[in-house]
């Protein structure tokens, strides 16, 4: 058995769930952490990963990487890290698992289009969106609404990336349901989670994209710590090919950020004298993080890969096509709601916002396979960029 930390979350400490779901509802020797993570592994949102953007929309390729593929990724790397450091491993896992459930069809550009089109209505965000999805949206249980997880994971999901001083609707409404203190910091797992997704997509969209041939070996060796990583590969592996380098490249990378952040969070550990779960709350500081000269060096990959991949002509054009299909299908929606399905149509409220929010949520579901295909049926042939 693993010891925990005494920072670490309990779940036998857990400040419990917003429905009372009675003694009879705890099947075998699952914890309260383990339980939301088979609850997010089980919903049909976690399952609608499979089909919406990473980096490359709908992509043809079976090889590239899709939210759902990313979300594994993101939790083996968070896994790693919570056992390290003695966190609770399936309260990481469960937080990394379910971060990216509320983004819409097509990442951000979809979200950038449901943004404008709530203009008005409170906006969208899918932060918000995927607290919103989880306690309100994916029902599968006849005694509640939302898949009801525990206060520590939808705390974790709603803040991982800091306090929340002005939150947007939806993830107002979830804290006015279920107060999330949202100026506090998160637990270590939840700040885990969201460095484990920058590590992820840091070092996997790099794979992606050399994959594509939108970014070629070249052009990544003007970044030092790529550079780096690249000769350090290269002296231990002389006779490999530059396809099997590249790999190594890349799960090398990971290994080099992964225990920066182990070394640097140790020492704020120690350094800010923590000895609960709570201390970590109170800390006024994230516990979690890089080094100072491994976060100035993530900061310029960053920005090399927005403006050598993100930012590729290739992904601008398939943006603008995403963005026209999710502001396309909510525009006819709006117009014509009977357009929408039975289900959306009989629970479609009469006032707003509400009214457009409700579009907006059976949008945000959609996959971006389902959402081309809709749009061909409500408003009409679009052209699609290659490698759709």
């Amino acid at each position: 058995m693993i010891t925990l930390a005494p920072y670490a979350s309990d779940p036998a400490r857990s400040r419990g769930r917003l429905h009372d779901e009675g003694q009879g509802t705890a099947r075998g020797p699952r914890d309260a952490f383990q339980r939301d993570r088979d609850r997010i592994v089980h919903s049909i949102s976690f399952r609608r990963l499979r089909h919406k953007t990473q980096v490359f929309m709908a992509p043809d390729g079976d090889h590239f990487r899709v939210r759902l593929t990313h979300s594994l990724e993101v939790a083996q790397i968070g896994r790693t890290v919570a056992r390290t450091l003695g966190l609770n491993e399936d309260l990481t896992e469960a937080l990394c698992l379910a971060h990216d459930i509320g983004h819409p069809p097509f990442g951000h550009a979809g979200e950038r289009a449901l943004e404008e089109a709530l203009n008005g209505q409170g906006g969208f965000d899918h932060n918000g969106n995927t607290l919103r999805a989880l306690m309100t949206i994916d029902c599968p249980y006849p005694g509640w609404d939302g898949l009801n997880l525990s206060w520590e994971t939808l705390e974790g999901l709603a803040k991982h990336n800091g306090p929340v001083t002005a939150p947007g609707w939806a993830l107002a409404a979830a804290d006015a349901a279920f107060p999330l203190e949202l100026t506090q910091h998160s637990s270590l797992e939840a700040q885990v989670a969201a460095i484990a997704d920058d590590i992820a997509y840091d070092n996997h969209d790099i794979d992606d994209g050399l994959r594509a041939g939108l970014l070629t070996l070249d052009q990544l060796l003007d970044v030092p710590l790529v550079a780096r990583g690249w000769d350090a590969v290269r002296a231990r592996f002389p006779d490999a090919s530059e396809k099997r380098l590249l790999r190594e490249l890349v799960r090398a990378q990971i290994g080099v950020m992964v225990n920066d952040l182990l070394d640097e969070t140790r020492r704020r550990i120690a350094a800010a004298r923590i000895e609960t779960a709570q201390d970590v709350r109170e800390a006024g500081q994230a516990l979690c993080g890089f080094s100072d000269a491994m976060r100035e060096e993530e900061r310029v990959l960053k920005r090399f890969m927005y403006a050598n991949l993100y930012h590729h002509p290739h992904q601008l054009a398939a943006a603008e096509m995403a963005h026209g299909v999710v502001a396309g299908l909510y525009a006819a929606y709006a117009a014509d709601p009977a357009l929408m399905p039975e289900a959306w149509r009989a629970t479609l409220p009469g006032e707003e916002p509400w009214r457009s929010r409700h579009i907006a949520d059976f949008i945000a579901g959609m996959t971006d396979r389902y959402a081309i295909s809709r749009y061909r049926e409500v408003v009409g042939p679009i052209a699609l960029p290659d490698g759709f």
